[in-house]
């Protein structure tokens, strides 16, 4: 389970962001909304929704795009990864040890909003 924290928190953030692909808002509204109210924990939505693998469905067009670029990439200096590391891990004795809390996401949220509107803004030039 302290494996599906970081994917679940990716995936909460994008979803939460208005990165949701059709999956979630057509088939699964009553799911969105349970993790919009706060009534699951990332880690926990990812592993009963989404069987604990992140796919192309999960994300729109956008959404699978920064994914791509910023989650699935790292060798890239950049990377979700080492955000995550270093937003949620300096002070635990490994990333397994991150609690699949909102309080985690809450602190990793600012520095994915950022990601997302550094990413955005090289994608407009």
């Amino acid at each position: 389970e302290a494996g599906a924290t970081h994917a679940g928190m990716f995936l909460a953030w994008a979803l939460l962001s208005g990165l949701a692909g059709l999956l979630h808002i057509e088939e699964m509204p009553e799911e969105l909304e349970e993790l919009r109210r706060r009534e699951i924990t990332p880690g926990a939505f990812f592993l009963r929704h989404c069987d604990g693998k992140l796919t192309d469905d999960d994300l729109s067009e956008e959404g699978n795009g920064f994914a791509q670029s910023y989650y699935g990439s790292s060798d890239e200096p950049i990377n979700y990864f080492a955000d995550y590391g270093d937003a949620l891990g300096s002070e635990l004795p490994s990333l397994y040890h991150v609690p699949d809390i909102w309080d985690s996401f809450e602190r990793l949220k600012p520095l994915l909003d950022q990601r997302l509107s550094d990413w955005r803004a090289t994608r407009a030039v």
